[in-house]
């Protein structure tokens, strides 16, 4: 059985939630997609990327497209570990994603819980839509653990104790966005499956979780400032508090201006960052919203300020 305890799990460490870029017509930008992925898993103590999740508009790709996000990142990031998330209200398009992710070469899967599971969900189809991606795919599998909230994809201790039956689970990107909700999830884990890697989330209390505990980090932040994520989780392994707050003063103002409410305007945020930092020509996303407002931008701007980033003020102008 692996110990993470030591860092030595294969999917511990820190993965980028991506976004995908896409053209002014919508349609998914394969270069500038692949130019993001490489530049991102290129960082220098990155383990690899998570791709397809909330940020990289999962939700809004068909399967074909969500099949040429994985074809793109294992040819643009070489050996890098490909996370590739699932995100489907249908057990059997969930099922036919994970086949696709697995035959177009991603390492493992995570499984997003369905938005109508915030609504209610039978305890049983929880378990057996997770089962039915895990035999799909035949990779590791991650669990989502969703905020503390958001009803059913907020999964009770039960639920869990079941899904950590499932003998593929290799991780959880606990979402919870919730200290102590993070912990009890860390706990439960570490009871009945020591081997199971406990990745932090809250971009905005990483520094919290990492402090508390945690087996590294899958989040989006890393896809705008990556070495500041690379470093808060060095400076924590190696006790080293005072720099990691330092850094966590950094990231935390970037984290409520992409995060705060709405946080559906997430990715256009994210991507909004992307743009003023001259990594990707447009904004564009499957959002009826079409750019921030000038303020928000003015926000986002002072924000990569904080984090120690220049923004390009022509960029700027065009962003909103």
């Amino acid at each position: 059985m692996v110990q993470t305890a030591g860092r030595d799990h294969t999917f511990a460490g820190i993965f980028a939630s991506t976004i995908c870029p896409m053209t002014e017509t919508g349609q998914i930008d394969i270069d500038n997609l692949a130019a993001h992925l490489s530049s991102v898993a290129g960082i220098d103590g990155m383990s690899g990327l998570l791709i397809n999740g909330h940020a990289g508009e999962n939700f809004a790709l068909d399967r074909a497209e969500s099949a040429e996000v994985v074809r793109t990142a294992r040819a643009a990031c070489g050996k890098s570990l490909i996370v590739a998330g699932i995100n489907s209200e249908r057990t059997d398009i969930a099922a036919a994603l994970a086949e696709d992710a697995a035959r177009y070469g991603a390492n493992a899967v995570m499984v997003f819980p369905p938005f109508s599971w915030a609504l209610g969900a039978d305890e049983r189809l929880i378990v057996e839509h997770h089962r039915a991606v895990a035999a799909a795919s035949g990779l590791p599998l991650f669990l989502f653990q969703g905020s503390v909230g958001s009803g059913k994809t907020a999964f009770s201790t039960s639920i869990l104790t079941k899904l950590l039956e499932i003998e593929s689970v290799v991780g959880i990107k606990e979402g919870s966005w919730e200290t102590a909700a993070y912990d009890l999830t860390r706990r439960l884990s570490r009871k009945l499956r020591p081997d199971v890697a406990v990745m932090a989330s809250g971009d905005e209390h990483l520094f919290t979780c990492f402090a508390i505990g945690s087996d590294g980090s899958l989040v989006s932040l890393a896809a705008v400032v990556p070495e500041l994520i690379v470093a808060l989780d060095r400076a924590i392994l190696r006790g080293d508090l005072a720099v990691g707050r330092e850094i966590h003063e950094k990231l935390y103002v970037l984290a409520r201006a992409v995060y705060g409410a709405p946080g559906h305007l997430a990715t256009l945020r994210l991507k909004t960052c992307l743009k003023l930092l001259g990594r990707i020509p447009t904004v564009k996303s499957r959002t009826p919203i079409l750019e921030l407002n000038p303020a928000e931008v003015l926000e986002l701007v002072a924000a990569l300020k904080t984090a120690g980033l220049s923004a390009d003020l022509e960029a700027a102008k065009s962003c909103g």
